[in-house]
């Protein structure tokens, strides 16, 4: 699953937001229901794998220029979900891009 989020910001910004608000990507699932881990492999890439109702789900998030590309690798199980979840990466997605 890949949804890509515009942004205005500049790369240097959407990385700080983004190491500023990390912790914070857990709270968009229901209290207990999620653990998320991030790390930096690169200067413009964020690695997470969020676990979720057994599940482990790995992720990266790609800053460019002038978007940033959330690619997340669902389990067969989660599959059925997937417009659910891109619509809900989509929107909370934006929430970490807009706040500063």
């Amino acid at each position: 699953m890949r949804v890509t989020l515009p942004h205005s910001l500049g790369r240097e910004e959407v990385r700080r937001r983004l190491h500023v608000h990390a912790p914070e990507i857990a709270d968009y699932f229901p209290r207990g229901m999620a653990t998320v881990e991030t790390s930096w492999p690169s200067e413009d890439v964020m690695g997470l794998v969020i676990t979720a109702a057994g599940q482990r789900i790995p992720g990266t998030i790609e800053v460019a220029d002038t978007e940033v590309a959330i690619e997340m690798q669902l389990p067969p199980l989660l599959g059925f979900l997937r417009g659910t979840l891109e619509r809900a990466v989509k929107q909370n997605g934006g929430k970490l891009l807009e706040k500063e």
